[in-house]
């Protein structure tokens, strides 16, 4: 009767022989996008200095290269372990002093390694001193973990100024990338190929990042992040899943640290302070920590900020702290999650509609930024530039922070602009949640089928 009861086996599904097996393989289609995704990376790293060839052009891409690396490192942390970290630089610098110490060795002709192997020097620093302090320092999660990295940091950075004979005291250590024999006829003395060098190493940490969020082990990760309860109930140990993040966190900061010091030749005190912390915590938010690519745009918008936009206006960091706060405020993702919202839309075919209304939220945010950053400027002028004059060049004009014309000026066009951006925000709000409820209603629809 038991044999009755069982249900019937097709002979083809009872045939356990190589054919059999191979009819029930299943290969997973390949992903085309990703596919074209980093095909368009490789492309940008390996023709950027073929479209930008000036001298500035080429430290800045060189620049952005190893920044990406320590922003993802950092967002290792940040993003994907939910850790936020007050003295990331403490293992970013401490590998760029291990790397410069051992590009002197190398042209000392006492350690055989080619330059193009130093970042690996730097990185393997990174991971040793993170696993020398992150036991202890990951034995705590949230607030408590912020405030061990935070005297983590403060205390090797005391510690630069304790020990010249390898911080290198205020004037740092100094080296020569060119020493040591030339592979293939590279010396690393034009910038382009130290470019290049980093262009390779920013690829490969990118992609084994990218791969490691894929794993399971950044799965778990992820999990530690969201409900570290759960995770020790279904029994991992979540400071173990800390502990390894923030070792490989430190290794590729080490890497990142490791090219500063190729590119510059030089590594000062500074590289292991707080404020290096701060710059890479800040423009990783701003990029958007919950997106993998978040960190990439945020590595550039440091290095133009740093580089170009210091240039333009001694008050910059002033700037940078009121689009900081602006982005704690009104999008919290950074800008990857507004780019991420908006493909949505786009997805959808709705994005059109939206057209007229960020052309009038940017048209009058200008204007009143524009009156904001007059204001500025001339208190800026007046507290720090007032033996320069009276008057100070601004926006193509002139502005007199002496005269009542140009303050009444600043001020009239801050408040206008204010004004018509409030106007322009809540019709854009007002579209926006309509669009939202028609995808929603799009997306029940397709369920439904």
């Amino acid at each position: 009767m038991s044999a009755v009861l069982k249900p019937a086996v097709p002979a083809a599904d009872q045939a356990t022989g190589p054919e059999a097996r191979g009819q029930r393989i299943h290969f997973r289609p390949w992903n085309v996008g990703r596919w074209v995704m980093w095909g368009v990376f490789a492309l940008l790293l390996v023709g950027a200095p073929l479209l930008f060839t000036s001298g500035l052009a080429m430290t800045m891409l060189s620049q952005m290269g190893y920044m990406i690396i320590i922003c993802l490192s950092y967002n290792l942390l940040l993003g994907q372990g939910g850790m936020l970290s007050f003295g990331h630089a403490v293992y970013v610098g401490l590998g760029a002093f291990f790397a410069i110490h051992a590009m002197n060795l190398i042209g000392a002709g006492r350690l055989p390694l080619p330059m193009s192997l130093v970042p690996l020097v730097g990185g393997l620093a990174g991971a040793g001193v993170a696993a020398l302090l992150g036991w202890v320092t990951t034995k705590k999660s949230a607030n408590t973990f912020a405030m061990i990295t935070l005297g983590v940091g403060e205390l090797i950075a005391a510690m630069a100024l304790m020990f010249p004979e390898f911080f290198g005291g205020e004037g740092g250590v100094s080296s020569n990338r060119v020493a040591g024999k030339a592979v293939l006829g590279i010396t690393f003395g034009p910038q382009v190929q130290v470019y290049y060098l980093i262009a390779i190493y920013c690829f490969v940490c990118t992609a084994a990042l990218y791969a490691l969020t894929r794993t399971p082990f950044g799965r778990m990760l992820n999990a530690v992040r969201d409900n570290p309860e759960r995770v020790e109930f279904v029994g991992y140990n979540t400071q173990v899943v800390r502990y390894l993040a923030f070792v490989i966190a430190g290794f590729f900061a080490g890497i990142g640290g490791g090219l500063t010091a190729l590119n510059f030749e030089i590594v000062t005190a500074d590289s292991v302070g707080g404020f290096r912390s701060g710059s890479y915590l800040l423009f990783t938010f701003l990029g958007g920590a919950f997106f993998f690519f978040g960190p990439i745009i945020g590595a550039v918008l440091l290095v133009l900020a740093f580089v170009l936009f210091s240039e333009i206006t001694k008050a910059w960091q002033i700037y940078l702290g009121l689009v900081f706060m602006f982005m704690v405020m009104f999008a919290p993702g950074g800008i990857s999650s507004l780019i991420m919202m908006n493909l949505r839309v786009a997805g959808f075919g709705k994005l059109r509609r939206l057209a007229s209304s960020y052309l009038a939220l940017g048209g009058t945010g200008a204007v009143a930024l524009a009156g904001a950053a007059a204001i500025v400027e001339m208190i800026y002028h007046v507290q720090l530039n007032s033996a320069l004059g009276p008057t100070l060049r601004f926006m193509g004009g002139t502005l007199n922070v002496q005269g009542l014309d140009s303050w009444f000026g600043a001020v009239f066009v801050m408040a206008i602009g204010i004004a018509m951006f409030e106007v322009a925000r809540r019709e854009f709000k007002r579209q926006w949640d309509q669009t939202q409820q028609e995808i929603e209603k799009e997306i029940k629809r397709r369920e439904a089928l």
